[in-house]
């Protein structure tokens, strides 16, 4: 394969990476390490690298226009950000540690997680009432919807608090961003609207990159000639993403985003048990 074969097919990839991260919530990176590990061959620990900077672009791309329509809980995702912050820098440090078929192994797993959890959802979360804790931090918020602007509660602020724990260690283990845990941490736990929470988690998910970003940088993780074509596909899809998803339809979005993850969930998990990666 020639170099520029090479970079365009990491370019394409990088654009429907962007573009799956800005509508799940996701950080686009659930896409870019198969697809540099299984169909590039690159060894994992430089793709958890590139993805973790292709999850700082998706953030910087997408979150940007969710605050300025409202959805997006700014309040609430700068409180949770001491969780993921923390625990991306201790699951970056084990990933020194970890061999390389335990990550994609636990990389799909994760993922399957995920989509699982979308697929068995039934019904938007909408609570009036929030938790004391939610109410003295100040969490409960509003956001815009088809039928003019709805205020919503917060419950459950520990729980979530602790599952952001566990999302920002498997961000700087895994490189994926753990958007999908950050969803199901607001959605499913804090009991958050789903756009909201989706939207919250593309504004944090950028913080938590960075912070494991940087020590996959201190260890020569971090290749230019890799992250610049996936940084700017990533930044094109999800700005492409942002402006579907303002019109997009929250059941659809989860359909989407489970069959999109189960699939490569258990290439990661056969590459991963046969020794590909």
């Amino acid at each position: 394969m020639t170099v520029l074969t090479f970079t365009l097919i990491m370019f394409l990839g990088a654009c429907c990476a962007g573009l799956i991260g800005s509508l799940t919530g996701l950080g686009g990176g659930v896409v870019i390490i198969p697809l540099l590990t299984v169909v590039l061959g690159v060894d994992i620990h430089y793709a958890i690298g590139t993805a973790l900077v292709s999850v700082i672009a998706t953030s910087s791309g997408s979150a940007a226009a969710y605050v300025k329509e409202g959805i997006t809980n700014m309040r609430l995702g700068m409180f949770l950000e001491i969780a993921t912050t923390a625990g991306a820098i201790a699951g970056a440090l084990l990933a020194s540690v970890a061999p390389t078929s335990f990550i994609a192994i636990l990389f799909g797993c994760t993922l399957i997680f995920s989509a699982i959890n979308s697929l068995t959802k039934k019904s938007e979360h909408h609570v009036e009432v929030s938790s004391n804790l939610a109410n003295k931090l100040k969490l409960p918020n509003t956001y815009p919807t088809a039928i003019g602007v709805t205020s919503y509660g917060t419950k459950n602020v520990i729980g979530g608090f602790t599952m952001m724990s566990v999302a920002g260690v498997l961000s700087g283990l895994l490189g994926i961003g753990s958007g999908a845990f950050k969803v199901i941490a607001m959605d499913n736990i804090m009991k958050i609207p789903f756009k909201v929470s989706t939207t919250t988690s593309n504004f944090m998910m950028g913080v938590t990159a960075t912070a494991s970003a940087v020590i996959y940088l201190q260890r020569g993780y971090i290749e230019p000639g890799i992250c610049m074509p996936v940084v700017i596909g990533v930044l094109l899809g999800a700005m492409a993403g942002a402006r579907i998803l303002l019109k997009a339809n929250p059941k659809n979005l989860r359909l989407f985003f489970a069959f999109i993850i189960i699939g490569l969930a258990f290439n990661m998990i056969y590459n991963g048990i046969v020794g590909n990666i």
